[in-house]
């Protein structure tokens, strides 16, 4: 997807199309989670801190993070990859592998399939999607990287060398900040010169990879499309604008990341048998505190206690020391219905399902428990 987060913010709220616009922390330790194009002609991009962002570009519009809809919005685009082929692959909310070998039978060419996704999705979703074409995952990505936005690039079998060769080398998979300066002090810039490389000298920078690098310079990869798998853990954190010490503040961040971890959960037809807290203080120290239950649940109330207790170990040891982030995780998952049996009691279900479908018709955090409405200081987001 074009933006992903960006596009849904600019679709909800028309007022913003065309609009140097930025989703993500609006606290002073904020980082960007999406930029729109027009802002990114300003030199903003995702995972930017936020103080940077507003110095490159002061007029932009500045939203914070609306998890709950964007993973709405991916369910529909999901859907309509499960509509071409059961082999997904998802990377991401927005982002996705599709194996669609045994779909041309029945949809016709590679570009026909790749035609209607982009339609099938703009019309769902009223969003954009850039489709990478190619015989394998790694030129299918960057295939989709190289038309965004609003892409449509296929990379046959033999234009390959002509599709990699000028780009920079950088864009090969694995060459990061750190190893990139140093293939550009032997000269290579681009894939085509990394190429025809001397292995011996690549060995110098890339030691015994020097074969794999190579290989993927000449666009071979040989991995499958294998298709996602449920979750195997859920979490969500938190890093506080400004450190936090007062341990009522915390006991109601916990409520409200507990509420949405189970809620996501619920969502997915699972249970958790172990319950994680992570924990960051003032100093960038951080610690985890675990413990699993007898049977699983999926009972917010249940898992809170659970959490709670977590913390107030950790308070016991490290009394008023300013916390920087926090958060929660759920693991040992298992579906509802399998072996384990959901110990939450009957009236703790009824009231997480109330509330859920209060959450899934008015948006998330419209309906909660009474602890996590206390006071709340202002947070640069979590995930």
């Amino acid at each position: 997807m074009d933006a992903f987060y960006a596009s849904v913010e600019q679709y909800d709220n028309p007022q913003y199309r065309g609009q140097p616009l930025i989703v993500g922390g609006t606290g002073t330790r904020g980082v960007v989670a999406a930029a729109s194009y027009e802002v990114r002609k300003f030199g903003v991009h995702s995972a930017m801190p936020m103080a940077q962002a507003r110095r490159l570009c002061p007029q932009a519009i500045i939203l914070p993070v609306r998890m709950s809809r964007y993973r709405e919005v991916s369910a529909e685009v999901f859907r309509v990859f499960n509509r071409v082929s059961p082999e997904v692959e998802g990377l991401s909310l927005d982002e996705a592998f599709l194996d669609v070998t045994a779909s041309q039978a029945l949809m016709g060419s590679i570009e026909t399939i790749g035609a209607f996704l982009r339609t099938e999705i703009l019309e769902r979703t009223g969003l954009h999607a850039s489709v990478g074409m190619a015989h394998n995952k790694y030129l299918a990505k960057l295939a989709s990287d190289a038309g965004k936005p609003r892409g449509f690039v296929h990379v046959p079998r033999d234009g390959v060398l002509a599709f990699l060769d000028p780009m920079p080398v950088s864009r090969v998979w694995g060459i990061g900040k750190r190893t990139l300066p140093k293939i550009q002090k032997l000269g290579i810039l681009t894939i085509g010169q990394l190429r025809k490389a001397d292995p011996d000298v690549l060995g110098q920078v890339f030691g015994k990879r020097s074969n794999h690098f190579l290989a993927l310079a000449r666009g071979e990869d040989e991995r499958e499309v294998i298709s996602s798998k449920p979750d195997k853990s859920l979490s969500r954190e938190v890093t506080f604008a400004q450190d936090i010490s007062r341990p009522g503040e915390l006991l109601a961040e916990l409520q409200r990341q507990s509420d949405s971890v189970t809620r996501r959960l619920r969502s997915q037809g699972l249970l958790a048998r172990t319950i994680q807290i992570k924990i960051r203080d003032h100093r960038f120290r951080t610690v985890t505190r675990s413990r699993s239950l007898a049977a699983p649940t999926s009972s917010s109330q249940l898992l809170f206690k659970q959490v709670r207790a977590l913390l107030q170990t950790w308070l016991d040891e490290h009394a008023n020391t300013p916390v920087r982030l926090l958060g929660v995780g759920l693991s040992g998952l298992e579906e509802h219905g399998g072996q384990g049996e959901d110990i939450g009691s009957p009236t703790q279900k009824a009231l997480d399902k109330t509330l859920d479908e209060i959450n899934r018709r008015y948006g998330e955090d419209k309906a909660m428990h009474a602890l996590a409405l206390k006071t709340r200081s202002k947070t640069d987001g979590g995930n």
